[in-house]
């Protein structure tokens, strides 16, 4: 392949991008942060922790971005009754042919909204991490490959405990990123305004504006990003930065950061237009990637500090390249 056809590609991507997050904007105003980090994840075919207060349009968000996108997609209401043959599937006797056959669960689609993941128990987490990290689900004594792209994206409610269920450690650690939705702009919520009092306007229905296709082929496109040897040795160094003794941290990053914290880079680098990463793209997206992963100790919590605090202590500790 040629400079100018890959070049045409590129920029046929980024059109193709363009338009999914129009499409998305037409129904959600604002969080614009948070629609590329979920691009992003699309891209590397992550999965996604999304935490927010209620009423920040969390749902809406997955909802109208899966939608835009023409393949299958599901959501799950966690809920503390559930249980894991909901979500993977079971098998059911059927007792014309005296023999049992599987009934697929919720989870066998592209993208999966798992709503208010930390209100089921214990259990119903663990189904979901051989579907996360093999991307396939056994259902008695056969496996099952789920779609490809599998991406599941979990939210949760920070500020509310009762009824709710820590998610576990090894669970949280294949979420590529956690994302915090924040407040939007006084000027965003005024558009939010003018949009419900307006009797005139109608909820926009989502258009379908990128096959799967499509998505493979950018996925493509993003995976070439280069990554220079120096720009390697300054993850490792990061991740490894957060497993140093430390008052506040009980436990660092896992090598699964250290790999993700490259691909998530690597995407970001491109959505930005660029066919290598930088320093930038890796300060950029570290929280996202690292958050979730650091286990904080008593002191940490007795004194308020916060993985975000810790993030960007080893930020500024480790030397740029």
């Amino acid at each position: 392949m040629d400079q100018a056809t890959a070049n045409q590609q590129t920029e046929q991507a980024h059109e193709t991008l363009a338009r999914l997050r129009a499409e998305v904007g037409r129904v959600v105003v604002g969080q614009a942060v948070v629609v590329d980090r979920l691009l992003i994840a699309l891209l590397v075919r992550g999965h996604v922790l999304v935490e927010g207060l209620p009423g920040l349009a969390k749902t809406l968000l997955v909802k109208t971005l899966a939608s835009a996108i023409d393949g299958s997609s599901k959501r799950i209401q966690f809920t503390p009754d559930l249980l894991p043959a909901d979500i993977t599937g079971t098998l059911i006797f059927d007792p014309a042919g005296r023999n049992f056959t599987p009934r697929l669960g919720p989870i066998f689609a592209n993208f999966v909204l798992a709503d208010e993941i930390n209100r089921a128990p214990a259990k119903v987490q663990s189904a979901l991490l051989e579907a996360m990290q093999e991307r396939q689900v056994t259902i008695g004594d056969t496996s099952y490959v789920l779609p490809d792209p599998f991406v599941v994206i979990a939210t949760q409610n920070p500020i509310e405990h009762e009824g709710t269920y820590a998610l576990p450690e090894a669970q949280v650690d294949r979420f590529v990123m956690k994302l915090r939705v924040d407040y939007p702009t006084a000027d965003e919520e005024l558009r939010m305004l003018a949009m419900y009092l307006d009797p005139t306007s109608e909820r926009p229905t989502v258009r379908r504006v990128l096959q799967l296709d499509q998505v493979h082929a950018v996925a493509k496109l993003a995976a070439k990003v280069h990554v220079d040897e120096r720009i390697g040795k300054y993850v490792v160094e990061l991740v490894g930065a957060t497993r140093k003794p430390s008052p506040h941290v009980s436990f660092g990053a896992s090598p699964r950061a250290t790999l993700a914290l490259a691909h998530v880079a690597k995407a970001y680098a491109f959505l930005q237009g660029r066919a290598f990463v930088i320093p930038e793209d890796v300060k950029a997206i570290a929280h996202d990637v690292l958050r979730h992963r650091l286990v904080l100790s008593y002191e940490a919590a007795a004194e308020g500090m916060t993985a975000d605090r810790l993030i960007d202590g080893v930020l500024g500790a480790v030397r740029v390249p």
